[in-house]
């Protein structure tokens, strides 16, 4: 088995105050981190100025295109750099860096799997957001008709880059807060293997959320309808995935 090349892509958006941290706790696992400003405002662009010469490759989008936009921007460029894998993480320092190692050596054992997160939550998770995720992993089980993907919104997970990048190619997917989502169902419909690993998960560091309860879950609303009308199409096939495994 010939060794993966990962490195890590996280999107940032006025995430200034947290972000050095993030960089230097991933860092220190030896991994080169692509950022991906997302229209952040001028401070926040200081920050990541001065962060780009400790050796990280900054990529800045002209306006902002939210989280899936930047993420598919930080794929594109790690495969122009050579990389196999990505890791993807948060930049509010919400995930916990100490378990990069485990998902690094999962994505090498299993070099054609998603690796996702699978949070395990302190105190400081809002409870209106934690219930929240609920109806999107029911959702989530019934569009694959499968149990495989635990949780389908946690930003810390390893894509392969190849199969990726043929989705994004082939596929509209949602630019914003439904893009881990809507990725995760699709490569799974794609026949990509799924590893579940638990891993902390804490809110946030900086005190920054954009997730915008109502706009968010309208959209992320839509998708879930937009996805169950495909796993419709597909329900044979999955059904039969089933029962092959």
């Amino acid at each position: 088995m010939s060794l993966i090349k990962i490195c890590v892509v996280i999107p940032v958006y006025n995430h200034g105050a947290a972000i050095g941290a993030v960089v230097a706790s991933v860092q220190r696992h030896g991994l080169h981190c692509i950022l991906v400003d997302d229209g952040s405002d001028a401070n926040c662009a200081a920050v990541l100025d001065q962060l780009e010469a400790t050796g990280i490759t900054l990529i800045r989008l002209a306006k902002n295109q939210g989280k899936g936009g930047a993420m598919i921007a930080g794929f594109r460029s790690a495969s122009a750099l050579g990389y196999s894998h990505v890791l993807q993480i948060d930049a509010d320092g919400q995930h916990n860096t100490a378990d990069i190692p485990k998902f690094v050596v999962l994505a090498q054992q299993n070099q054609p799997a998603l690796i996702c997160g699978c949070p395990v939550y302190d105190e400081s998770v809002p409870k209106a957001r934690l219930y929240g995720r609920y109806a999107t992993h029911i959702w989530v089980w019934i569009n694959t008709l499968s149990l495989a993907i635990k949780d389908s919104m946690c930003g810390f997970r390893v894509y392969p880059l190849a199969p990726t990048i043929a989705l994004f190619d082939s596929t509209n997917i949602g630019k914003r807060m439904d893009f881990d989502i809507e990725v995760a169902v699709r490569l799974y419909w794609r026949g990509m293997p799924v590893i579940n690993q638990p891993t902390r998960v804490s809110y946030p560091s900086d005190g920054i959320s954009h997730f915008k309860v109502l706009k968010d879950n309208l959209l992320i609303s839509r998708m879930h309808a937009q996805l169950f009308a495909g796993m419709l199409l597909r329900s044979p096939l999955l059904i039969w995935r089933k029962i092959a495994a």
